[in-house]
């Protein structure tokens, strides 16, 4: 196969993630999740725990405490989304690689041998994903869905602009509820495989 990426934007509760790692396991590729958020805590010399905090949420603690008044704080938080953008293009560089999350399918739209995914389920899945296999109670559940699926819709509007809606920049839209996670991943890997045939 040609060198490529897959991106995978998800709802929360959907699943990406976990068909993200069973899609590495089928492909044989190296899978980037968390992995960015150590590379740029590594890069910017700052704790994991704030780069995870700020990625979508300009409102934790720390950066309350080290601006109190809201200074310097939209800098920073878009020092490490430019950090995180060149080690994105950076890991899709060095070979054939699912990368989950923070704007990829957007910042390598342009790219050859690009597959941008997106995976969805209905509400109900999606709660009964997080009661059922992630152990929320279902106060937690309800709570989690509607405010990380606002973070990420305000995260991609302030960074990517240009993206209106879930079809910009995917090629594939997915119903994770309809094919589950090895049935997603297997249809995944089947497209490409077709698509990034030698």
């Amino acid at each position: 196969m040609k060198q490529y990426v897959i991106t995978i934007s998800r709802q929360f509760g959907s699943l990406g993630r976990s068909i993200a790692q069973a899609l590495s396991q089928e492909l044989g590729v190296d899978f980037y999740d968390r992995d960015i958020v150590e590379q740029t805590a590594k890069r910017m010399g700052l704790p994991v725990s704030v780069i995870s905090n700020s990625e979508e949420n300009a409102r934790s603690v720390y950066f309350r405490r080290i601006y109190p008044l809201g200074m310097g704080l939209p800098s920073l938080k878009d020092e490490i989304f430019l950090v995180q953008k060149n080690i994105i293009e950076d890991l899709a560089n060095k070979g054939s690689c699912i990368i989950v999350g923070r704007c990829a399918g957007s910042i390598l739209a342009d790219r050859p041998n690009h597959l941008g995914v997106y995976i969805y389920a209905p509400y109900r899945e999606r709660f009964k994903n997080c009661t059922q296999r992630l152990g929320m109670d279902e106060a937690t559940a309800q709570k989690m869905i509607r405010e990380v699926d606002r973070s990420r819709e305000l995260y991609h509007r302030h960074y990517c602009p240009e993206v209106k809606d879930p079809f910009t920049d995917h090629d594939i839209m997915l119903d994770s509820s309809f094919f589950g996670v090895e049935g997603s991943a297997k249809l995944l890997a089947h497209i490409a495989r077709e698509r990034f045939a030698d």
